[in-house]
C-alpha cells in the first residue's frame, strides 16, 4: 500500500439510506469524506468517504476501493459484481477525498440487472401498459374500419383523417412495447429503432392535433376546405412535429436514465408553447364555429360541437390539473423514491389521447346518416379564410340542405 496513492471509491446504496453516507462535525455542514474534525468524532479514516452501516444490513452500503499506483496517471477497476436483496432506487457514486485527483476523467460502463430483465424499475410497468393500450387501439380500430368498410360510399374526408390517426396510435403502442421488451431482454436500446418509435409517436401527436384543429374550424362538415388557413395548419403542424421529434429523441434514444431538469425544461419549452398555442387556436375556431352553426339554426351539427368543445374542456382542464400534480411530484422526490408509480406520469398523456380520439370517433363515427353532418353550400355556410370576419352575417333559412337529405332518405 506505500506504493499506492489516490483513493477512488465507488459507493452503492438505496436511496432510503442516503443518510448513512457522510457524517457532520459539531452540528456543521454534512461532508462526505472524512475530515481530520470527523475523525475525532466519528472515528472513520481521513481522507476516505463515510460509512454508516444500514441498520438492516451490515454490509450496505457497499464501497469498492480504487487506487493509482505510485506515479501512474491511469489505473483501472475490476469487474464487480454486486447483489442487491432490496427492492428499491438505487444509486453508485464514484468518490475521490483527494484533492490531488480533482478533474479526473472516468469512463466506462454499468450494468443493472432486475430479476425479471434489464428494463430499469420506474420503466417496467410501462412495458404492461403498452400491451393493454395497443390492445385498446386494436378494439378501437376494429369498430370503426367495420364501419368504415360498411358505409364507405358515405366516408367524409374527415373520417379519413380519423382513421390514419386510429392506425398511427395503434402502431406507435406496438412499437413502444417491441423497443422496451427489446430493451428488457438485451439491456440495450438500439438508436434506429428508438428513432423509428419516437418518429411515428411525434408524428401521431402533431396528426391528432391537427386533426382536433380541423375539426373545431368545421372542415368537411361546416367548410369544405381549410382555404387559405392551409399553409398555416400546415406550418404549425412542421413545426410542432420537429419541437416533438427533438424533445422525443433526446429523452429516449440512446438513453436509459431520464433527462436532466435543465436538458428537459429547455427542450420542453417549445413543445409547451406550441401546445399552449393550439390550444387557443383551437378554442377561437370552435367558438366561431359554434356561433356560425347557432346563426344558420343547423341543430344537427351544433348538438355534435357543443359535445365536442366539452369533451375538449374537459380534456384541458384534466391536462392543466395533471401538469400541476406532475410538477408536484417531481418537486416532492428529488430522489426518485417514489419510482414505482412514476410510470403513470408517462402513461397519463397516451390514455388522455385516446380518450379524446374515442370521443371523436363516436362523435363523427360512419354511418347512413354521414352525409348529414357533411358541408353542403345549399346551407350558404360563410367562412373566411383567415377568419378576420365576422362569422355570423348574413340570414339564414335553416338548414336547407339537411331537409334536402331527409326527402332523399324518405323516398
Amino acid at each position: 500500500m506505500e506504493h499506492s496513492s489516490g483513493l477512488i471509491q465507488a459507493v452503492i446504496f438505496e436511496a432510503a439510506d442516503r443518510n448513512n453516507i457522510g457524517g457532520s462535525a459539531y452540528g456543521g455542514q454534512r461532508s462526505i469524506c472524512c475530515t481530520p474534525d470527523l475523525a475525532k468524532l466519528e472515528g472513520c479514516k481521513q481522507g476516505e468517504v463515510i460509512r454508516i452501516p444500514s441498520a438492516t444490513e451490515i454490509n450496505w452500503p457497499m464501497v469498492l476501493s480504487i487506487q493509482f499506483n505510485g506515479n501512474d496517471l491511469s489505473t483501472q477497476m475490476n469487474n464487480a459484481e454486486v447483489s442487491i436483496k432490496k427492492t428499491g432506487m438505487h444509486n453508485l457514486f464514484f468518490i475521490a477525498c483527494d484533492p490531488k485527483l480533482k478533474g479526473t476523467v472516468m469512463s466506462g460502463k454499468t450494468v443493472w440487472k432486475n430479476p425479471d430483465g434489464y428494463l430499469p424499475g420506474r420503466m417496467a410497468p410501462l412495458m404492461t401498459f403498452y400491451v393493454y393500450m395497443a390492445i385498446a387501439y386494436l378494439l378501437l380500430s376494429a369498430i370503426w374500419f367495420s364501419q368504415y368498410m360498411r358505409f364507405w360510399e358515405d366516408i367524409l374526408q374527415l373520417q379519413h383523417c380519423i382513421a390514419a390517426v386510429i392506425g398511427l396510435g395503434l402502431f406507435e403502442m406496438i412499437l413502444w412495447y417491441l423497443d422496451y421488451s427489446n430493451f428488457n431482454k438485451t439491456g440495450m436500446r438500439p438508436v434506429v429503432t428508438t428513432a423509428w418509435v419516437v418518429t411515428v409517436g411525434a408524428i401521431k401527436k402533431t396528426l391528432s392535433r391537427l386533426l382536433i384543429l380541423s375539426v373545431s374550424m368545421g372542415y368537411g362538415v361546416v367548410r369544405p376546405t381549410l382555404g387559405g388557413l392551409t399553409s398555416k395548419v400546415l406550418l404549425i403542424g412542421a413545426t410542432y412535429f420537429v419541437a416533438s421529434e427533438l424533445l422525443d429523441i433526446t429523452e429516449h434514444v440512446g438513453t436509459i436514465n431520464d433527462v436532466s431538469g435543465r436538458a428537459r425544461l429547455f427542450l420542453g419549452l417549445p413543445d409547451a408553447f406550441l401546445d399552449a398555442f393550439l390550444i387557443l387556436w383551437i378554442f377561437t375556431s370552435l367558438s366561431k364555429t359554434l356561433e356560425q352553426l347557432q346563426a344558420k339554426r343547423i341543430s344537427v351539427k351544433l348538438d355534435i360541437y357543443r359535445k365536442f368543445s366539452n369533451a375538449l374542456a374537459v380534456a384541458v382542464i384534466a391536462s392543466v390539473a395533471w401538469i400541476t400534480y406532475e410538477i408536484y411530484f417531481k418537486a416532492t422526490d428529488p430522489f426518485n423514491e417514489r419510482w414505482q408509480s412514476a410510470w403513470i406520469i408517462t402513461a397519463f398523456w397516451d390514455i388522455l389521447s385516446f380518450a379524446l380520439l374515442c370521443v371523436i370517433c363516436y362523435l363523427w363515427a360512419p354511418s347512413q346518416s354521414s352525409q348529414r353532418y357533411a358541408y353542403s353550400e345549399d346551407v350558404g355556410e360563410e367562412f373566411d379564410d383567415e377568419e378576420a370576419q365576422s362569422l355570423t352575417r348574413g340570414q339564414s333559412n335553416g338548414d336547407v340542405s339537411l331537409v334536402k337529405q331527409e326527402q332523399k332518405n324518405g323516398n
